[in-house]
């Protein structure tokens, strides 16, 4: 597999510290051009934080809801879908007989007040699902049922899609990638792209596989082994035409702080930059404002930094 690396433009450390508090596992999305963060982690021993924030610029923030009507915020599924944000699954923490995994569906045209569209989909509650916006409509691609106390039979491989976030089609209940959750799953080309992701419990088994799909139903695979190493927790996005892979976590590597790009899922090159975010994984990623940002997550310890990259659109060449 070709594994390029290419040095890079710096990224911007745009704020140190953001005025919410410190956190990963946060659900992010690009709305109403703006930057916003919903919930997310602090302590597996306390809730999931329930406060959504919103930002013009990543530097300045401000606390549009205290306290969200969700609670299953921690690695829950976000999208912009329909003129509206949306909030699916998700993981409560607190005490040990209050854990559990969400299959509730939530919308927000203003991030204060949330709708609950269902409190019970068709798939089984669960976490740390690939969620995309595919032919005009919301995608739910695998996922765990189970965070700190599943097996290898939480995990799962189906396919759901829905119009309107109430009424969900099982496309397919074993998709040609294996059963995974913490994987990321973006849209480019006309297709649905599946990336690495596995199992965090019991067995911390990281891939770095690509797969593709027109349909949500028939999947190709586009290589078993990807460049980049086999990680949970990271981010993707789709910028400059190109897939994009950013950090993460593996019990073999512990944190990434790599970042890499690929038009077609096959060929990969690394981008090494001399001032980037340090090596984390649950952070936020999004493109805005023709940039790629980075927001807080895990980077021993939690953090609210906000950092951004922008590369000028003929950097590539014909590469």
């Amino acid at each position: 597999m070709a594994h390029r690396i290419r040095k890079a433009p710096d990224w911007t450390l745009v704020t140190e510290a953001a005025p919410w508090q410190a956190r990963d596992s946060q659900g992010e999305v690009v709305y109403n051009n703006q930057l916003w963060i919903m919930g997310g982690w602090f302590d597996s021993y306390q809730p999931a934080p329930r406060d959504v924030w919103s930002s013009h610029d990543g530097k300045d923030w401000r606390v549009v809801q205290e306290t969200a009507a969700w609670v299953h915020s921690d690695l829950s599924m976000t999208l912009v879908f329909k003129d509206k944000m949306w909030m699916m699954g998700g993981w409560a923490n607190g005490r040990l007989e209050n854990h559990s995994a969400s299959s509730g569906v939530w919308s927000s045209s203003d991030g204060v007040a949330w709708d609950e569209v269902t409190p019970q989909a068709e798939w089984t509650p669960r976490i740390a699902a690939g969620a995309v916006v595919f032919q005009d409509k919301m995608w739910i691609l695998g996922g765990t049922e189970n965070y700190y106390f599943g097996d290898e039979h939480s995990v799962q491989n189906d396919v759901w899609c829905s119009e309107d976030g109430q009424n969900w089609e099982l496309v397919t209940k074993h998709a040609g990638w294996s059963a995974r959750a913490y994987h990321q799953a973006v849209v480019k080309d006309g297709k649905i792209w599946v990336l690495g992701g596995g199992d965090y419990l019991p067995n911390h088994h990281a891939l770095n596989d690509v797969w593709c799909s027109e349909d949500g139903e028939n999947w190709a695979q586009v290589t078993e082994t990807a460049p980049w190493a086999p990680r949970l927790w990271f981010s993707a996005v789709v910028y400059r035409d190109r897939i994009w892979v950013l950090g993460g976590w593996s019990k073999e590597h512990d944190n990434f702080g790599d970042v890499w790009t690929s038009k077609d899922g096959q060929e990969w090159t690394e981008l090494r930059s001399d001032r980037v975010w340090k090596a984390r994984h649950e952070h936020s990623a999004y493109v805005f404002r023709d940039k790629i940002w980075v927001a807080g997550g895990h980077a021993r310890p939690l953090n609210s930094e906000v950092w951004s990259l922008g590369i000028p659109d003929d950097w590539f060449g014909d590469e």
